[in-house]
């Protein structure tokens, strides 16, 4: 049943034990806080179900995956209480994914920027298209990835995370995030790319759900401690998004 949402979309629809799940935002699939909010609600919720053995997130159209964070509620923020409550959105989206008892593969059909880059690295297993290009570009308007981060350098490690988050304003195009282990495979379209994410989907499906279950706690063995890390970087990325440098850099990019 779709989840109705002012500033998003969220549906999600089960079928043969794969709950796909689609977000979407007019703003190139950006993300309010309460868009952010319902996705993770979902993902507890569907953790829980016995029916779902694997989910498989998305995102509506055929450009953009995501775009970060919603500009217009980063300009809206007033005070360090706001900001945090703003940035910690995402750090409940990331733990949500992390802590997930099914497998979540992701299917990315476009480019994606700064907290777009964090949800496709706390997949577990991701398809993209020859146009998913990539990009962390919070630097650049005076805040930082400080939230998806050791969701990126896990994926990716510390070294690419440096390259993408000091070069704000470049595109590392998909083969670049293939080969540092963001995408595990990459399609040449759309077409091509909802053919392979249907027949994976299904022999995951296929599989026994509870060595699924076994498998994901092994691949996130050691993050336990996100649950207090990420919400200290929403803290510092809250303080920072006040300043007067990041609300003119956000205005110009408005533009």
């Amino acid at each position: 049943m779709p989840i109705q949402d002012p500033q998003g979309t969220l549906t999600t629809i089960i079928d043969h034990n794969i709950a796909t799940v689609t977000f979407g935002h007019p703003a190139s699939n950006s993300f309010p806080r309460s868009l952010l909010d319902a996705l993770t609600q979902e993902l507890q919720n569907l953790s829980e179900d016995s029916n779902v053995s694997v989910i498989l997130m998305q995102s509506t159209g055929t450009k953009a995956f995501c775009a970060g964070a919603s500009f217009d509620e980063l300009l809206a923020v007033e005070n360090d209480e706001q900001g945090f409550h703003f940035f910690s959105g995402f750090a409940n989206l990331l733990n949500a994914m992390r802590s997930c008892s099914k497998i979540i593969v992701g299917r990315v059909q476009g480019k994606a920027v700064g907290g777009g880059v964090g949800i496709i690295a706390a997949c577990d297993y991701v398809f993209a298209t020859e146009n998913s290009a990539v990009k962390l570009s919070e630097i650049a308007i005076g805040i930082g990835p400080f939230v998806i981060e050791p969701a990126v350098s896990r994926k990716i490690g510390k070294t690419a995370m440096t390259e993408m988050t000091l070069a704000p304003d470049q595109w590392k195009t998909a083969q670049w995030a293939q080969q540092k282990g963001l995408f595990a495979e990459i399609l040449p379209d759309i077409d091509k790319l909802d053919e392979a994410v249907v027949l994976f989907s299904k022999k995951l499906a296929s599989y026994h759900p509870e060595a699924l279950y076994e498998m994901k706690k092994i691949i996130w063995e050691d993050t336990e401690n996100w649950e207090t890390l990420l919400y200290e970087r929403a803290k510092i990325t809250g303080k920072l998004v006040l300043s007067d440098f990041t609300r003119a850099a956000l205005n110009q990019f408005k533009k």
